[in-house]
């Protein structure tokens, strides 16, 4: 494993055994990068590149545009999604991939919660990514589901792999209580476009066993290729 600094955004790289492997990007806090990391080296075999960065405005690079706080305590949201996005495809990969054996086979993202709605997102504004995964993804965002109707992805995605936690929806806030319907009726729209996609729900509510969520969303990208 070896560490970057990149505009103040920290880059863990955990290297994959062969060549030619395809490479991961995670948005993760801090402490989940090392646990899904020893997660995949015992599922996997580790048979990809790991990549985790962290330091995240989370409220701003992983949101696509502003909307109000979800209640007083919180920040409001800040839409840097585009920003942070150029800085991930202009400086992250290319920092990354040099430092790599060989470029890798293919690319997928990976995010769990805001960082899920980020990893949808992305797909519309860059073709880096050849699948994808949204982990408990913020998918209940204020005008996700008419942007994804009204806008054409840059590239068309191998696979998708959406989960979520089956006591989500159980929230005291309006927004997250849509968070189930959202995210069946956005895995829904991705399969009426003739897109593999998996929905999985786990045992818990949002904030249980989200490495093992995290691990799973990519063994099963790692499963198809892409």
């Amino acid at each position: 494993m070896f560490s970057l600094t990149i505009a103040d955004k920290q880059v863990s790289v955990f290297p994959g055994r062969q060549a030619e492997q395809p490479v991961i990007y995670l948005h993760t806090f801090a402490a989940e990068g090392n646990a899904v990391a020893d997660l995949l080296r015992c599922g996997s075999s580790q048979r990809c590149s790991l990549v985790t960065v962290g330091g995240l405005d989370w409220q701003h690079d992983m949101v696509p545009w502003e909307s109000p706080a979800l209640n007083a305590q919180d920040a409001p949201f800040t839409g840097g999604a585009d920003s942070y996005l150029h800085l991930l495809g202009e400086q992250i990969i290319p920092a990354v991939e040099n430092l790599l054996p060989q470029p890798p086979s293919w690319r997928g993202l990976v995010g769990y919660s805001l960082a899920g709605l980020f990893t949808l997102y992305a797909l519309y504004r860059s073709d880096y990514f050849s699948c994808a995964a949204s982990v408990s993804g913020s998918l209940w965002f204020p005008g996700l589901s008419d942007y994804i109707s009204a806008h054409q992805l840059r590239r068309r995605p191998k696979r998708l792999y959406f989960s979520l936690g089956e006591k989500e929806h159980l929230s005291r806030n309006p927004s997250l209580q849509a968070v189930r319907r959202c995210t069946e009726q956005t895995a829904a729209w991705y399969r009426r476009q003739g897109i593999t996609v998996k929905l999985e729900f786990n045992p818990g509510n949002h904030f249980q066993q989200a490495p093992e969520r995290i691990a799973a969303a990519i063994e099963y990208l790692l499963s198809g290729g892409a």
